[in-house]
C-alpha cells in the first residue's frame, strides 16, 4: 500500500503532547530494578508491530524528511528525551536510580528496535515507586516544625539542567518545595489546618493520578522519546489520542457535550458545551459529578467512581441518536448524597469556542480624522474536518469557510479595514492556511514545498477572485507558528497587507499523519496502533525565504513578551536548520516601505501614552527578571512586601482606568496568587473566570486596529503615496476604496 495515499498534510507549531507527564521520583540499586512487572505493563503484540512500523516509516527517506539511522547516537538522545518526560525537573529520580538503570541509550535502541518495550516500562516502574515514595515525604512534612520563614534562604524552582542529584539533596529539595507550597497559601491568607488539608491531598493526588496510567500511555511517552529525537514535530498518538486530535482538528465529537476533569476520584462537570446536547437539556451544570453511566434508555449502571477519566469518558461519548444515561451528583451535594439520573441522547457536538471570531473595533475621530471601524477577525487554528473534506462536504468545518463568512458579514457592514488575529496560532492544516491566504489574494502561488528528495513542489491558490480586497493587517506574536506564518509570510510577500506584532515560532516544516492502521488494517473492527504524524517536508514562502528558526519579521514590531531564547523553533537543539529555495512569480499589490516610517512614528507616539500597552510592557519585562532569578524566597516579611506592591499595582490600575473612563480589567481581583492549583479551585468560579478572561483589556490588539486605520487613512488622503505604496489599480489591495 503506497503510504503517501493515507497522509494528510499538516503544519503544526509543535507536537501536541497528549501525555500524562506527571512530575517524578527517588533512590535504591540495581536489584530492584529486576522486580516483576505488573500484567498490564507487558508488551502487547500491538506495541511490537507499531514500534516497528514506527522505526520503518522514520527511518526511510521516501517518507520521512529527515530520516536517521537508529544508532548509539540517536539512542542517547532518546534515552535522554524518556528521562526527562518522566522527571523533567529531577524531583524524583537520584543518580544512583539513572545508573541502576545500565546502559540507556542501548535500551531504547533495543526496544525499538525489537518492540520489547519492558526495560523501558521497569524504569517507569521505578519512576512511579519514586513518585508514591515522595509524595508520602512531603505528606509527612506537613506535620513536622518546619514552617518558619524567617530566614534568608530560597526555592531553586528552575532544575532542568541541574545533574541527577542522590538521596540527600533529594529530600532538601523536596523540603523547600513544600515550604514554598505552604508560603503560597499562608500569603494568600490560609489558615495552617488549611493549608495542611490542601498540601496533603495534593500530594496524595500526585502518586494516584500516575497509578490511572496504562501500558499504552508509558508505550507512547517511550515511543515519543524516539520519534522526538528525529526532530521537535514528530510524534506518535496511541489510538485514544489519535481520536482526540482528530477532534481537536474538526472541531467535533459525539457525544454530550460536557468538559470532564476528575476530581477527589468523581469525574466532574468542568463545562457544559454550549449548543450541544447536555446544554439543550439544561439539567447537567460546572460541578456536578458523575458517580454512574449507563447505556440505553434502561438496563444496568455502572459505577465510575474512581475510574480513570478517559475511561469514562469512552463510556460516555457515542454515536449521534443514542441514550446515555448518567447518576449525577450535584454540586456541592455531600459524596454520599442521593443522585441524580439524566438521560440524554447524544448528537454532534461543535466546539464552537474554538472557532473563528469577530468583532468591530470602533476608533474614534480625532483632529482631521473621521472615525473608524475595523472588523477583526480572531483565529486560533487553522482547523478542518479531515473526513469530511475526503466525503466532499461542502457543510464540513474548516478555519477558512468560518472566515469567509465573516468577510461576508464585514462587506455588509462596510468595516474600514480588516485585522486578522493569529496571535497563540500553532498551525493546523495546511491546506486551509492556502485556502485561507486565497481569501485575499486572486490566483497565484502561496507556499512552496521540498520534499526530503529535494523536489519542490507549489500550492496555489487557484479560485479567482477574493473575499476581501480593502484594507488588511494581520497581527502575530512568538506563539503564531507554522500555518499561521505561512498566511501571514504570504500576505507580506504578496504585499497585500501590513503584518504587525512579535517576530513568530519559526516553524518552518511541514507533517503528514499517518494512519498505522490503514498500513496494516486491524483484524478488528477497533484501532489498534494509533497515527504517527512525521516531518515530511519543509516549506517556503513566494519569495523563497523560509520561516524555519527566523520566524516571520514584522513590518511594524512589538516588543517582544516572550523570550526568543526559551520559546521558539530555535530552541530545539534538533530543529532544522534555516534555507531558502528560488522565489516563484507572484504578483505584488503593495510596497510598504514607503509607508512604514510614518506608520512606526504613529504607532510609537500613542503607545507611549497607552498606559494599557505600557503595563503590558512592564509585566513582561518584570517576568523576565523572575525567570532569571532561577529561584525564590522563603523570607515570608520579603514575600509579604513583593505581595503588598503587586497589590498596590493592582489598585492603582484599577483607579487609572476608572479615572481615564477605560473598560475595567474583570480579573483585576484574580491577578494575585491564591497558592492553588487549577483542579484546586471551585468549579463554577473557574468556569466564570475563563468566560472572563475574553474581556480583559487587549491594548496590543487595539494598538494594531489602530496602525491599520492610520494606514487607511493616510493612503486616503494621499494619492501620491497611495500611488508610489499600491501600484496595483485592480483588487485586491485597493486600500483607498475599502468597501468592495
Amino acid at each position: 500500500m503506497n503510504l503517501r495515499h493515507s497522509m494528510l498534510a499538516l503544519a503544526l507549531a509543535a507536537p501536541i503532547s497528549l501525555l500524562a507527564m506527571a512530575d517524578s521520583p527517588v533512590s535504591r540499586a540495581r536489584a530492584e530494578h529486576a522486580t516483576a512487572l505488573p500484567a498490564a505493563f507487558v508488551t502487547s503484540a500491538e506495541q511490537r508491530d507499531t514500534s516497528a512500523l514506527v522505526h520503518g516509516l522514520l527511518s526511510d527517506s521516501r517518507y520521512a524528511y529527515r530520516p536517521r539511522p537508529l544508532n548509539d547516537e540517536l539512542g542517547a538522545e532518546a534515552w535522554k528525551r524518556y528521562l526527562e518526560s518522566l522527571d523533567p525537573l529531577r524531583m524524583y529520580l537520584t543518580a544512583a536510580d539513572v545508573q541502576s538503570f545500565g546502559d540507556g541509550p542501548a535500551l531504547m535502541v533495543k526496544a525499538v528496535k525489537s518492540g520489547d518495550y519492558n526495560p523501558l516500562y521497569r524504569v517507569f516502574e521505578r519512576y512511579r515507586q519514586r513518585v508514591a515514595e515522595r509524595s508520602e515525604y512531603a505528606r509527612s512534612l506537613l506535620n513536622q516544625d518546619i514552617f518558619d520563614f524567617t530566614g534568608n534562604d530560597s526555592y531553586d524552582y528552575d532544575r532542568k539542567d541541574i545533574p541527577w542529584a542522590d538521596e540527600a539533596a533529594l529530600r532538601q529539595q523536596w523540603q523547600q518545595s513544600v515550604r514554598y507550597d505552604w508560603l503560597r497559601l499562608e500569603l494568600a491568607g490560609r489558615k495552617p489546618d488549611e493549608i495542611r488539608k490542601t498540601l496533603d491531598k495534593r500530594y496524595q493526588n500526585q502518586g494516584k493520578n500516575l497509578n490511572e496510567l496504562k501500558a499504552e500511555d508509558v508505550f507512547q511517552m517511550a515511543l515519543n522519546a524516539y520519534t522526538g529525537s528525529i526532530d521537535p514535530h514528530t510524534s506518535y498518538f496511541n489510538p485514544r489520542s489519535a481520536e482526540r486530535f482528530t477532534e481537536q482538528m474538526s472541531l467535533s465529537l459525539e457525544g454530550i457535550g460536557a468538559q470532564l476533569q476528575k476530581r477527589d476520584e468523581m469525574v466532574t462537570i468542568m463545562e457544559v458545551i454550549a449548543g450541544g446536547p447536555a446544554d439543550r437539556d439544561q439539567r447537567l451544570k460546572a460541578g456536578d459529578r458523575i458517580i454512574a453511566v449507563g447505556q440505553g434508555s434502561e438496563g444496568a449502571m455502572e459505577d465510575v467512581v474512581g475510574w480513570r477519566l478517559d475511561d469514562v469518558v469512552s463510556k460516555i461519548k457515542g454515536p449521534k441518536g443514542t441514550v446515555v444515561r448518567l447518576d449525577v451528583l450535584p454540586a456541592g451535594a455531600a459524596p454520599d448524597g442521593t443522585p441524580n439520573r439524566i438521560q440524554i441522547t447524544r448528537d454532534k457536538v461543535v466546539l464552537a469556542d474554538a472557532k473563528a471570531k469577530r468583532e468591530i473595533i470602533q476608533l474614534p475621530a480625532t483632529e482631521g480624522a473621521a472615525a473608524q471601524r475595523i472588523g477583526v477577525i480572531k483565529l486560533s487554528s487553522f482547523y478542518q474536518d479531515f473526513s469530511g473534506r475526503r466525503a466532499r462536504n461542502e457543510d464540513a468545518t474548516s478555519a477558512s469557510s468560518d472566515v469567509a463568512r465573516i468577510l461576508a458579514e464585514f462587506r455588509q457592514e462596510k468595516v474600514d479595514g480588516v485585522l486578522l488575529d493569529l496571535r497563540n496560532n500553532g498551525g493546523g492544516s495546511l491546506d486551509e492556511a492556502v485556502t485561507m491566504t486565497g481569501l485575499f489574494i486572486d490566483t497565484g502561488p502561496v507556499v512552496q514545498e521540498r520534499q526530503s528528495g529535494g523536489r519542490i513542489n507549489t500550492r496555489h491558490d487557484r479560485k479567482a477572485g477574493v473575499d476581501w480586497d480593502g484594507p488588511l493587517a494581520v497581527l502575530v506574536n512568538r506563539a503564531s507558528a507554522s500555518a499561521a506564518e505561512i498566511v501571514a509570510g504570504a500576505i507580506q510577500d504578496y504585499g497585500r497587507g501590513i503584518v504587525i506584532g512579535e517576530t513568530s515560532f519559526g516553524k518552518g516544516t511541514v507533517q503528514a499523519m499517518v494512519s498505522l492502521d490503514r498500513i496494516v488494517p486491524a483484524r478488528a473492527d477497533k484501532a489498534r496502533y494509533g497515527d504517527v504524524k512525521l516531518t515530511v517536508a519543509q516549506f517556503f514562502l513566494p519569495s523563497g525565504r523560509s520561516t524555519q528558526n527566523q520566524g516571520v519579521t514584522p513590518d511594524i514590531l512589538f516588543p517582544a513578551t516572550l523570550d526568543p531564547e526559551e520559546f521558539g523553533e530555535s530552541t530545539y537543539d534538533n530543529a532544522l536548520p534555516f534555507s531558502t529555495v528560488a522565489p516563484v512569480t507572484h504578483i505584488t499589490y503593495g510596497q510598504f516601505a514607503g509607508l512604514l516610517p510614518q506608520l512606526s512614528q504613529l504607532h510609537e507616539a500613542r503607545a507611549a501614552q497607552d498606559v494599557e500597552y505600557q503595563w503590558q510592557l512592564q509585566d513582561a519585562e518584570e517576568y523576565r527578571q523572575q525567570r532569571e532569578k532561577k529561584s525564590v524566597s522563603l523570607n515570608l516579611a520579603e514575600r509579604r512586601a513583593e505581595r503588598e506592591k503587586e497589590d498596590a499595582k493592582r489598585k492603582f490600575r484599577q483607579s487609572e482606568r476608572e479615572r481615564l473612563g477605560l473598560a475595567p480589567d474583570p480579573l483585576a481581583d484574580e491577578r494575585l496568587d491564591d497558592g492553588l492549583q487549577r483542579i484546586e479551585r471551585d468549579v463554577a468560579k473557574e468556569a466564570e473566570r475563563d468566560k472572563l478572561a475574553d474581556k480583559v483589556p487587549d491594548p496590543f490588539l487595539r494598538e494594531a486596529a489602530a496602525i491599520l486605520g492610520d494606514a487607511a487613512r493616510l493612503l486616503d488622503n494621499d494619492r501620491t503615496l497611495a500611488a508610489k505604496v499600491l501600484p496595483q489599480s485592480t483588487a485586491p489591495g485597493r486600500w483607498t476604496e475599502s468597501s468592495p
